[in-house]
C-alpha cells in the first residue's frame, strides 16, 4: 500500500482493475481500518474478489533497504511478498521503496539460479512499436557479468511475450566498439560469444525510440535517468502542444481538428500507459508502480501483473535460464 497517494489512489485503482478484468482477483495488504473506509465508498465491489490483509508496519521512501528488512517484519511490502512466496497470491504490486522491494524480494522469494541480482525492466514506446529496458534503478552499480545476466533475462521475458529472436543491445554512448566504460565493453565482449542471444551491438540513446532493439540493457542509474527523462519529454510535448493552439475561435478550430491525432498520440506516448515494471530474476511475479503514480497508471501496473502471472513469467524465465545458461559461455 505504498506509493505517495496512499490506499485512497490504490483502492480506486483495485476496483477499476477488477471490472476491466473479470477473472481478476485481489488481495489489498496495509492498515485494513484505512483501507476498509475507502472500500466502504465502493458498494458494488464484490467482495468476494477483493480480500483486505492487515499490516501494522510501512516502509518509508526515506527508509534505507537493510533497515526495512531488519526492522520493519510486519510491513505491508513484506507481507505481500511473502503471500507471493507462500502461493496464496500469483503476483505482487508495490508502489513502494525501491531499494526495498529489491533487497526484500531477493530475501523473501529468493533469486532465480544464475542470477546475482535481480532487474527491473519495462517496455517503452518507439516508431516501430515497443522496446524494453533493464535495469531501471534496482542496481546502480553493475559488473560486466551481471549486464549478461539482464540482458540474458531481458531476451528470455521478451521470448516470453511472442518475439522469436530478439534483438539485445547494449546502452552506450556511442556505437563504435571502443566506446563506453569498461564494464560495457567487458559485456559486449561476453555476449558476443552467446550464441543463443541475438546479440546487435550498442545502441545509443535516440535509437532506443527510433526502435533499434527490442532489449536494451544497462545499469540501473543510466536506466532510471533515461525512462524519467522520456517520461518528462512526453508530458512537455503535450503541454506545448496545448500552449501552440493558443485561444480564440482560431484555436477553437484548429484543436477540434487536431483531436483525434492528440488523442491518439496521448493515448501512445503517455507515461500512464507504460507504468509498472517486472522485477526480473526472483522466483515470484514482482511488479514496480511509479510511487507518484496515478490511479489510471497504478491500474496499468496492475494489468501488467496480471498479464506476467498468466504467462507464468518466473516460471517460464527460470526454464528460459536453464536453457541458456552454459557454464562454458557464461563463465
Amino acid at each position: 500500500m505504498g506509493g505517495d497517494y496512499g490506499p485512497r489512489l490504490v483502492v480506486s485503482a483495485c476496483v477499476k482493475s477488477l471490472l476491466e478484468h473479470p477473472q481478476l482477483q485481489l488481495v489489498v495488504v496495509g492498515d485494513a481500518v484505512e483501507i476498509e473506509s475507502v472500500l466502504a465508498q465502493y458498494s458494488h465491489v464484490d467482495r468476494s474478489r477483493l480480500t483486505v490483509v492487515h499490516a501494522s508496519e510501512t516502509i518509508s521512501m526515506a527508509d534505507l533497504p537493510a533497515h526495512a528488512l531488519r526492522h520493519k517484519p510486519d510491513s505491508s511490502m513484506r507481507i505481500a511478498l511473502q503471500l507471493l512466496r507462500d502461493k496464496h497470491v500469483h503476483a505482487c504490486v508495490s508502489a513502494g521503496n525501491t531499494g526495498a522491494l529489491m533487497a526484500l524480494a531477493k530475501h523473501v522469494l529468493q533469486p532465480l539460479a544464475h542470477i546475482d541480482r535481480p532487474a527491473i525492466m519495462t517496455a517503452l514506446p518507439t516508431l516501430t512499436g515497443e522496446t524494453h529496458l533493464l535495469d531501471l534503478g534496482a542496481n546502480v552499480d553493475v559488473s560486466a557479468q551481471q549486464l549478461v545476466q539482464f540482458a540474458i533475462m531481458g531476451s528470455a521475458a521478451v521470448r516470453i511475450q511472442g518475439i522469436a529472436e530478439p534483438r539485445v543491445a547494449l546502452l552506450n554512448v556511442g556505437s563504435e566498439a571502443i566506446k563506453g566504460n569498461q564494464q560495457v565493453k567487458q559485456a559486449a565482449l561476453l555476449l558476443e560469444q552467446i550464441k543463443e542471444i541475438n546479440y546487435i551491438g550498442y545502441v545509443e540513446g535516440d535509437g532506443v525510440f527510433r526502435g533499434d532493439a527490442d532489449v536494451v540493457v544497462c545499469d540501473g542509474f543510466v536506466g532510471n535517468v533515461l525512462l524519467k527523462s522520456s517520461e518528462g519529454l512526453a508530458r512537455m510535448i503535450t503541454a506545448r502542444v496545448k500552449q501552440r493552439l493558443g485561444k480564440g475561435l482560431r484555436a477553437l478550430l484548429l484543436a477540434w481538428l487536431a483531436a483525434p491525432l492528440l488523442k491518439v498520440l496521448r493515448s501512445e506516448l503517455s507515461p500512464e500507459r507504460y507504468n509498472g515494471a517486472c522485477l526480473l530474476g526472483v522466483d515470484g511475479v514482482v511488479v514496480k508502480s511509479h510511487g507518484n503514480a496515478t490511479q489510471e497508471a497504478f491500474q496499468a501496473a496492475i494489468s501488467v501483473a496480471y498479464r506476467a502471472a498468466q504467462e507464468q513469467l518466473a516460471q517460464r524465465l527460470q526454464e528460459h535460464l536453464q536453457a541458456l545458461y552454459k557454464p562454458a559461455s557464461l563463465q
